[in-house]
């Protein structure tokens, strides 16, 4: 029961074109990579956030405590339980809200 299996002689013609086809593979691979980290790039550079105002002026006393904003407007609830609505290119205090 000595018997060795026997081989048979690989052809180099094979080899090289597995060898192309591995290449083609690898550089495949690589651009694609390349173009899904683009697309995320493109995608989400402008996922920051909006723009914020520079500062806010609030009353005398009044302590912040969230802000939101719309299109033309940003507000900001205090501790005080009021609504401060401001005009987003004057920065003025358009409107004041009460919660009861």
């Amino acid at each position: 029961m000595a018997d060795s299996p026997q081989t048979s002689p690989v052809d180099a013609g094979t080899v090289k074109y597995l060898r192309w086809l591995v290449t083609i593979l690898t550089a495949t691979m690589v651009l694609g990579f390349i173009v899904i980290v683009v697309l995320f790039v493109i995608r989400f550079s402008d996922a920051f956030g909006p723009e914020l105002p520079d500062t806010i002026t609030l009353p005398d006393g009044s302590t912040p405590l969230a802000f939101t904003q719309g299109g033309d407007w940003y507000a900001v609830v205090t501790q005080e339980d009021q609504i401060l609505i401001y005009d987003r290119e004057s920065g003025a205090l358009r409107q004041t809200i009460d919660i009861e």
